[in-house]
Protein backbone atom coordinates (compact mmCIF):
# COMPACT_ATOMS: atom_id res chain seq x y z
CA UNK A 1 0.00 0.00 0.00
CA UNK A 2 0.91 3.55 -0.85
CA UNK A 3 0.62 6.55 1.56
CA UNK A 4 0.82 10.22 1.15
CA UNK A 5 2.17 11.74 4.59
CA UNK A 6 1.87 15.71 5.01
CA UNK A 7 4.32 17.29 6.85
CA UNK A 8 5.78 21.05 8.45
CA UNK A 9 8.96 21.62 9.21
CA UNK A 10 11.28 24.80 10.61
CA UNK A 11 14.14 24.21 8.09
CA UNK A 12 16.45 26.09 10.40
CA UNK A 13 18.21 23.70 11.32
CA UNK A 14 18.30 21.19 8.42
CA UNK A 15 20.46 21.48 5.47
CA UNK A 16 17.54 21.08 3.30
CA UNK A 17 14.78 18.45 2.28
CA UNK A 18 16.67 16.02 0.51
CA UNK A 19 18.81 13.58 2.31
CA UNK A 20 22.55 14.86 1.96
CA UNK A 21 25.96 12.49 2.62
CA UNK A 22 27.56 15.05 5.35
CA UNK A 23 24.61 17.20 6.52
CA UNK A 24 21.45 16.56 8.07
CA UNK A 25 18.17 16.88 6.37
CA UNK A 26 14.56 16.96 7.13
CA UNK A 27 13.91 13.74 4.79
CA UNK A 28 16.26 11.91 6.69
CA UNK A 29 15.07 12.56 9.91
CA UNK A 30 11.45 11.72 8.57
CA UNK A 31 12.71 8.29 7.14
CA UNK A 32 14.27 7.16 10.56
CA UNK A 33 11.02 7.99 12.56
CA UNK A 34 8.97 5.89 10.34
CA UNK A 35 11.73 3.68 10.26
CA UNK A 36 11.24 3.39 14.00
CA UNK A 37 7.84 3.56 14.62
CA UNK A 38 6.29 1.07 11.68
CA UNK A 39 9.42 -0.99 12.56
CA UNK A 40 10.23 -1.13 8.85
CA UNK A 41 12.88 0.42 6.68
CA UNK A 42 11.00 3.30 5.08
CA UNK A 43 12.07 5.36 2.37
CA UNK A 44 10.14 8.37 1.48
CA UNK A 45 9.83 10.39 -2.19
CA UNK A 46 9.47 13.70 -1.52
CA UNK A 47 7.60 16.37 -3.47
CA UNK A 48 10.48 18.56 -4.49
CA UNK A 49 13.27 19.58 -2.54
CA UNK A 50 13.40 22.82 -0.21
CA UNK A 51 17.10 24.25 -0.02
CA UNK A 52 18.88 25.22 3.43
CA UNK A 53 17.04 26.61 6.00
CA UNK A 54 13.87 26.95 3.56
CA UNK A 55 10.66 26.11 5.75
CA UNK A 56 7.73 24.33 4.83
CA UNK A 57 3.79 24.44 5.92
CA UNK A 58 2.95 22.00 3.59
CA UNK A 59 5.02 19.45 2.42
CA UNK A 60 4.21 16.02 0.91
CA UNK A 61 6.19 12.56 0.51
CA UNK A 62 5.04 9.05 -0.63
CA UNK A 63 6.04 5.76 0.99
CA UNK A 64 5.24 2.24 0.97
CA UNK A 65 3.92 0.12 4.02
CA UNK A 66 2.29 -2.91 3.13
CA UNK A 67 0.76 -3.84 6.65
CA UNK A 68 -2.62 -2.00 7.91
CA UNK A 69 -2.18 0.03 10.86
CA UNK A 70 -4.06 2.94 12.56
CA UNK A 71 -3.46 6.08 11.08
CA UNK A 72 -4.29 8.27 13.97
CA UNK A 73 -2.29 6.40 16.21
CA UNK A 74 0.72 6.65 13.76
CA UNK A 75 0.77 9.95 13.44
CA UNK A 76 0.66 10.62 17.45
CA UNK A 77 2.95 8.19 17.59
CA UNK A 78 5.23 10.07 15.54
CA UNK A 79 4.89 13.30 16.27
CA UNK A 80 5.98 12.17 19.91
CA UNK A 81 8.90 11.15 18.18
CA UNK A 82 9.74 13.80 15.88
CA UNK A 83 11.95 17.02 16.93
CA UNK A 84 9.87 19.85 18.00
CA UNK A 85 10.95 21.64 14.81
CA UNK A 86 9.18 18.48 12.05
CA UNK A 87 5.47 18.11 12.46
CA UNK A 88 3.22 14.98 10.74
CA UNK A 89 0.12 16.79 10.02
CA UNK A 90 -1.66 13.60 8.47
CA UNK A 91 -1.20 10.37 6.88
CA UNK A 92 -3.23 9.27 3.54
CA UNK A 93 -3.87 6.07 1.81
CA UNK A 94 -3.29 6.36 -1.94
CA UNK A 95 -3.74 4.41 -5.52
CA UNK A 96 -0.40 2.10 -5.46
CA UNK A 97 0.75 4.46 -8.67
CA UNK A 98 0.14 8.07 -6.97
CA UNK A 99 3.35 10.09 -6.87
CA UNK A 100 4.18 13.18 -4.52
CA UNK A 101 6.78 14.45 -6.96
CA UNK A 102 5.04 13.98 -10.60
CA UNK A 103 1.62 13.54 -9.71
CA UNK A 104 1.74 17.65 -8.17
CA UNK A 105 -0.47 20.34 -10.23
CA UNK A 106 0.84 23.47 -8.48
CA UNK A 107 3.18 24.47 -5.35
CA UNK A 108 3.00 27.81 -3.91
CA UNK A 109 5.65 29.74 -2.08
CA UNK A 110 5.64 32.43 0.42
CA UNK A 111 7.94 34.77 1.05
CA UNK A 112 8.07 37.06 3.67
CA UNK A 113 9.65 40.40 4.24
CA UNK A 114 10.02 42.81 7.74
CA UNK A 115 9.94 46.29 6.53
CA UNK A 116 11.08 47.33 10.41
CA UNK A 117 13.04 45.79 12.89
CA UNK A 118 11.40 42.67 14.69
CA UNK A 119 12.67 40.79 17.28
CA UNK A 120 10.18 38.20 16.58
CA UNK A 121 10.73 37.06 13.30
CA UNK A 122 14.30 37.81 12.78
CA UNK A 123 14.65 34.15 11.66
CA UNK A 124 11.81 33.76 10.09
CA UNK A 125 11.57 36.60 7.33
CA UNK A 126 13.70 38.72 5.51
CA UNK A 127 14.50 41.51 7.24
CA UNK A 128 14.95 44.89 5.32
CA UNK A 129 14.06 48.10 6.72
CA UNK A 130 14.36 50.22 3.35
CA UNK A 131 11.32 51.58 1.22
CA UNK A 132 9.78 49.82 -1.16
CA UNK A 133 7.75 50.38 -3.99
CA UNK A 134 5.36 47.58 -3.87
CA UNK A 135 2.92 48.58 -6.44
CA UNK A 136 6.00 48.66 -8.94
CA UNK A 137 6.75 45.23 -7.79
CA UNK A 138 3.16 44.10 -8.55
CA UNK A 139 3.96 45.98 -12.13
CA UNK A 140 6.91 43.76 -12.48
CA UNK A 141 4.87 40.90 -11.31
CA UNK A 142 2.41 40.56 -14.20
CA UNK A 143 5.65 40.42 -16.63
CA UNK A 144 6.31 36.94 -15.46
CA UNK A 145 3.22 35.69 -16.78
CA UNK A 146 4.86 36.68 -20.35
CA UNK A 147 7.40 33.58 -20.38
CA UNK A 148 7.92 30.53 -19.77
CA UNK A 149 11.45 30.05 -19.60
CA UNK A 150 13.06 31.16 -16.64
CA UNK A 151 16.50 30.27 -16.73
CA UNK A 152 17.80 33.52 -15.51
CA UNK A 153 16.35 32.88 -11.91
CA UNK A 154 17.87 29.46 -11.53
CA UNK A 155 21.15 27.99 -9.57
CA UNK A 156 23.80 27.67 -12.23
CA UNK A 157 25.28 24.03 -13.29
CA UNK A 158 21.46 22.87 -11.98
CA UNK A 159 21.03 19.09 -14.19
CA UNK A 160 17.55 19.74 -15.28
CA UNK A 161 16.23 19.18 -18.97
CA UNK A 162 14.02 21.91 -18.99
CA UNK A 163 13.70 25.80 -18.05
CA UNK A 164 10.58 25.81 -18.09
CA UNK A 165 7.54 26.81 -15.91
CA UNK A 166 3.85 27.73 -15.92
CA UNK A 167 4.07 30.11 -13.58
CA UNK A 168 -0.16 30.67 -12.45
CA UNK A 169 -0.20 33.60 -9.94
CA UNK A 170 2.25 35.82 -8.53
CA UNK A 171 2.13 39.21 -6.44
CA UNK A 172 2.90 40.83 -3.17
CA UNK A 173 0.98 41.89 -0.13
CA UNK A 174 1.31 44.25 2.53
CA UNK A 175 0.29 43.74 6.19
CA UNK A 176 1.24 46.19 8.38
CA UNK A 177 5.15 46.43 8.71
CA UNK A 178 5.55 43.25 6.79
CA UNK A 179 5.40 42.08 2.75
CA UNK A 180 4.79 38.65 1.77
CA UNK A 181 5.55 37.43 -1.71
CA UNK A 182 2.93 35.07 -3.06
CA UNK A 183 3.82 32.65 -6.11
CA UNK A 184 2.13 30.00 -7.18
CA UNK A 185 3.83 27.28 -10.65
CA UNK A 186 3.50 23.97 -12.16
CA UNK A 187 7.20 23.84 -10.81
CA UNK A 188 9.95 25.79 -9.78
CA UNK A 189 13.71 25.61 -10.64
CA UNK A 190 16.31 25.85 -7.92
CA UNK A 191 16.89 29.26 -5.72
CA UNK A 192 13.72 30.38 -8.35
CA UNK A 193 12.02 31.82 -6.10
CA UNK A 194 14.75 33.62 -4.07
CA UNK A 195 16.23 34.99 -7.58
CA UNK A 196 12.84 36.13 -8.10
CA UNK A 197 12.35 38.14 -4.92
CA UNK A 198 15.69 39.82 -5.12
CA UNK A 199 14.89 40.87 -8.64
CA UNK A 200 11.60 42.49 -7.03
CA UNK A 201 13.37 44.03 -4.10
CA UNK A 202 15.52 45.87 -6.41
CA UNK A 203 12.68 47.01 -8.17
CA UNK A 204 11.10 48.09 -5.08
CA UNK A 205 14.18 49.97 -4.26
CA UNK A 206 14.39 51.80 -7.72
CA UNK A 207 17.75 50.36 -8.67
CA UNK A 208 15.78 48.74 -12.07
CA UNK A 209 12.26 49.45 -13.46
CA UNK A 210 9.58 46.41 -13.83
CA UNK A 211 10.41 46.81 -17.40
CA UNK A 212 14.02 45.78 -17.10
CA UNK A 213 12.44 42.21 -16.50
CA UNK A 214 11.94 41.75 -19.78
CA UNK A 215 15.51 41.76 -20.69
CA UNK A 216 16.89 39.89 -17.69
CA UNK A 217 14.40 36.98 -18.28
CA UNK A 218 15.22 37.11 -22.09
CA UNK A 219 19.07 36.96 -21.20
CA UNK A 220 18.46 33.78 -19.83
CA UNK A 221 21.44 34.53 -17.78
CA UNK A 222 21.35 34.41 -13.65
CA UNK A 223 23.80 37.19 -13.44
CA UNK A 224 21.56 39.68 -14.98
CA UNK A 225 19.08 38.43 -12.36
CA UNK A 226 18.64 40.10 -8.97
CA UNK A 227 20.58 38.83 -5.78
CA UNK A 228 18.92 35.40 -3.89
CA UNK A 229 17.13 36.59 -0.78
CA UNK A 230 18.09 34.62 2.75
CA UNK A 231 16.74 31.54 2.48
CA UNK A 232 15.12 32.08 5.71
CA UNK A 233 12.25 34.08 4.53
CA UNK A 234 10.91 31.34 1.91
CA UNK A 235 7.85 28.73 2.90
CA UNK A 236 6.65 25.84 0.85
CA UNK A 237 2.83 26.32 1.57
CA UNK A 238 0.71 24.43 -0.36
CA UNK A 239 0.91 21.25 -3.32
CA UNK A 240 -2.06 20.85 -5.25
CA UNK A 241 -2.72 17.14 -6.37
CA UNK A 242 -6.08 15.57 -8.53
CA UNK A 243 -8.54 13.63 -6.44
CA UNK A 244 -7.39 11.11 -8.35
CA UNK A 245 -4.62 10.06 -6.54
CA UNK A 246 -6.97 8.91 -4.16
CA UNK A 247 -8.91 6.34 -6.41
Amino acid sequence: MRFFIEVSYNGKAYHGWQNQPNAISVQQVLEKALTVILRSDISVVGAGRTDAGVHASQMFAHFDFNEVFNINNIRYKLNSYLPKDIAVESIIEVNPDAHARFDALSRTYHYKISTSKNVFDYNLAYQLQLPLDVDAMNEACKILFDYSDFQCFSKSNTDVKTYNCVIKEAFWTQHDKALKFTITADRFLRNMVRAIVGTMVNIGLGKLKPNDLHNIIASKNRAEAGFSVPAHGLYLVEIVYPDSIRG
